[in-house]
């Protein structure tokens, strides 16, 4: 169990199509820790950008366009009554 290189490419000739293992393709501790930071670090902007998107959409655009419509609508109506 020590020697990580012989382990696994013993277990990658087990299978009908071997793999090919070298020490190169074996990562270590740190590009693991690195590479969880970066998954880390792509969820919070994804998670910036939904919020963004969110406040945009949700609480910008949609009432503004209920708000023209109220107006179009009070136009209409003062159009008719008045005209």
């Amino acid at each position: 169990m020590t020697d990580r290189t012989d382990l696994s490419k013993m277990i990658a000739n087990k299978a009908e199509n071997p793999l090919i293992i070298s020490p190169e393709n074996l990562q270590s501790q740190e590009d693991i820790e690195l590479e969880r930071k970066l998954r880390e670090l792509k969820f919070k902007q994804e998670l910036r950008k939904d919020w963004i998107l969110f406040i945009v959409r949700d609480v910008v655009i949609f009432p503004a366009a209920i708000l023209f419509i109220f107006a179009a609508s009070g136009y209409s109506l003062f159009l008719h009554i008045h005209g």
